[in-house]
């Protein structure tokens, strides 16, 4: 693969290309009654459907390797490495639920909060609908998300429901956490109902960006671009995934939250005024923040 192509029609198809040298096309694909292997049931489907299961966890590991790969560069950048299934107790990241992808300063998988850059969560599936002639040995693309019953990435609210409850869970963990950007890639769209929603979870430091890598994942049509204050992204061009990201790591930031009468957050400010430098004042705001008990 190249490492610095985004997702696009001829990745997914590569996918199901390397999948079944492992898995077989029962595991990959739904099989119709006219006894068709297809990777979604069409809109209007007339017959009896089942329930895949078996795939989510094939392009889940699938995906994270591959976003992992496609990062490591930008990681090399920042003096880090792309690691997959990052552990890392005291911020939430167990065994149970690492870090799907993550850029740290070492190549452990277990990892100190102060070693990890940067949290990736990994929300992305098949986009396209697919057949599959097991006789040919061939893959044909039958359209867009858009003509399959199914909701893929970001547009499954379990998937962005899912990305803000692990977040916010490493938000809450413990002050390890709070210079470490999270950022959630996918490769679809979100849907309306979640604009505001991004953007308000990016404005207020929960979430860095809802992220999508695959620039056209609509054959034509609408395809957004951005929210109004970026909580949702899509790149079109590595070069844009490279600059918005080092953009992000490479000036420290710092997430903080709380709740403090008015006359409390005043005294703060006074005394933080009292440094020499923004950067002082910051870390002294910061410390009175997260020491008082008021």
């Amino acid at each position: 693969m190249n490492s610095k192509t985004l997702w696009n029609q001829e990745q997914e198809k590569l996918f199901f290309i390397k999948s079944l040298e492992v898995a077989s096309p029962e595991q990959l694909f739904y099989i119709t009654e006219d006894h068709r292997y297809i990777a979604y049931w069409p809109k209007k489907y007339p017959d009896k459907k089942t329930t895949l299961q078996s795939r989510n966890a094939i392009i889940g590991t699938y995906t994270e390797r591959w976003v992992a790969e496609l990062i490591n560069e930008i990681a090399n950048e920042v003096g880090g490495f792309a690691v997959n299934g990052v552990i890392s107790e005291s911020i939430g990241l167990s065994n149970r639920s690492p870090a799907d992808v993550a850029i740290c300063k070492t190549k452990n998988q277990y990892q100190y909060p102060k070693d990890i850059i940067t949290i990736i969560e990994v929300k992305m599936s098949i986009v396209w609908n697919w057949e599959f002639d097991p006789i040919e040995n061939t893959l044909t693309c039958l359209g867009d998300y858009r003509t399959h019953q199914g909701n893929p990435g970001l547009l499954r609210s379990d998937s962005i429901l899912k990305a803000i409850g692990k977040s916010i869970n490493i938000r809450v963990s413990g002050f390890e956490a709070s210079k470490i950007p999270i950022i959630i890639i996918g490769n679809t769209p979100i849907t309306k109902t979640y604009y505001e929603k991004v953007d308000y979870l990016k404005r207020n430091g929960i979430i860095q960006g809802f992220w999508s890598i695959n620039p056209k994942p609509v054959d034509n049509g609408e395809n957004i671009k951005t929210t109004k204050f970026n909580g949702f992204y899509r790149f079109d061009t590595y070069e844009e995934l490279e600059q918005s990201s080092l953009d992000l790591l490479k000036e420290e930031r710092e997430f903080f939250s709380g709740m403090r009468t008015r006359k409390k957050l005043g005294e703060f400010i006074e005394i933080a005024n009292e440094e020499p430098t923004y950067e002082g004042k910051a870390q002294r705001f910061l410390d009175l923040l997260r020491r008082s008990e008021d």
